[in-house]
């Protein structure tokens, strides 16, 4: 079942493709317009980690990827601005 964070009130609404991404679940699949932005390095205790951004082409939400194999609540979660 997707889990995904209710919208702030002055956050434009998420699209349905966004509502659907299961957070904090490494190897969640997003969808395909999610446009890729930056990758960056940042440290866990079990290392370095590649975390990927994304904005929906779509809604406008921003999108972080953490993609760290020794956790797999790692994953998918919304970027506040």
């Amino acid at each position: 079942m997707p889990s995904h964070p209710p919208s702030e009130p002055d956050q434009a609404p998420m699209c349905d493709s966004c509502a659907g991404i299961q957070l904090n679940w490494r190897r969640a699949p997003g969808h395909a317009e999610l446009a890729q932005r930056r990758n960056r390095k940042e440290e866990r205790a079990s290392g370095l980690v590649t975390v990927t951004r994304y904005q929906c082409e779509r809604c406008a939400t921003i999108w972080d990827y953490e993609n760290d194999t020794q956790n797999l609540h790692a994953g998918w979660s919304v970027v506040k601005i």
